[in-house]
This record gives C-alpha cells, structure tokens and sequence, in this order.
C-alpha cells in the first residue's frame, strides 16, 4: 500500500484556483491522502483570527469547520459552496482527509513556507494566465512558487482572456 501523501492546494477562490482544486483532487489525490486547502490574506486584512495567527497562520481547520459562517468571518475568507462541495466528494469518494490553513501576507512567499511548514509532498496553484506585461508588473506567484518551493509543483492554466493577450 502507498503511503498517504500531503497534497496542498492554493486557492483565493477564483475560477483558475477552483479548477486547480478541481484537479487536485480528480488527478492526484488518493485514498488516504490528506489535502490541505491554502488560503492567502493580505497583510493589510483585518480579521479577529490574524492577530492571533498572522506569524505563523491558522491552525489546520477541518472540513467541518469551513462550512461554518463563524469561520468565514474569522478569518475573512469567502464562503464557497463550489470548494465545500470538491473537498466533500474527496473526503466521500475518495476517503481523503480535507482541512485548510490560512495565511497572511505575500502569496508567493508564504506558499513557499506553507511547503516547509506543512511537510507538503506536492503543492498544486493556478495561474492566471497573465501576458507578459502584466507578469513583469504583478509578478507571477506561480512562477516564484514553481521556482522555490522545495516539492513538486503543479501549475493549472486557467482560460486567456482576449485581453491579456495583448
């Protein structure tokens, strides 16, 4: 039998991250395995749990827990019924255990420590498919994440818009 691995999973809620999710779980997750949702805040969010846990992010919260409003407004994430219901059928249908863990600060960097922190054995973002401009400007988080996290990557390509194109 496989060891059970530790998949993680960074998702702001956008389409391209639902479908990185989406993928995680269709793709890579197995029975047994463990798939932590990675959520990053600003640093400029103001929630009661950051004071608490702006250093080091929140405790793993399980799946149980994010279908509760209270912990929407604790910690200032969105309450999506589309992610509530991927994570359900992993759990369901492919017996795997589903928690999340929110962070403050710079995606790019504290995705790269949630790898560390979390001992991931993969970690799965999404791209927003940004044009080249637009990338040099904003910077790419899943470029910086692919380039130094310490495990395998796995960078979902959301739709190009028309516009990014240019």
């Amino acid at each position: 039998m496989a060891k059970a691995r530790t998949v993680g999973v960074a998702v702001d809620f956008s389409p391209t991250s639902k479908l990185a999710l989406r993928r995680a779980v269709d793709n890579l997750i197995n029975k047994g395995d463990q798939i932590i949702l990675i959520t990053v805040q600003p640093p400029q969010a103001h929630h009661t749990r950051k004071e608490l846990f702006e250093d080091t992010g929140s405790p793993l919260v399980p799946l149980e827990e994010l279908r509760e409003l209270n912990f929407t407004k604790q910690y200032g994430i969105a309450r999506d019924p589309e992610v509530i219901g991927i994570l359900d059928t992993a759990s369901k249908t492919k017996g795997a255990k589903a928690v999340a863990k929110v962070y403050w600060g710079d995606p790019r960097e504290k995705l790269c420590n949630a790898v560390e922190d979390l001992h991931l054995d993969s970690l799965v973002v999404g791209s927003r498919g940004l044009g080249p401009i637009k990338r040099v400007l904003l910077g790419s988080v899943s470029k910086h994440v692919m380039t130094n996290a310490s495990c395998p990557v796995t960078v979902v390509k959301g739709k190009q818009s028309s516009n990014s194109r240019h």
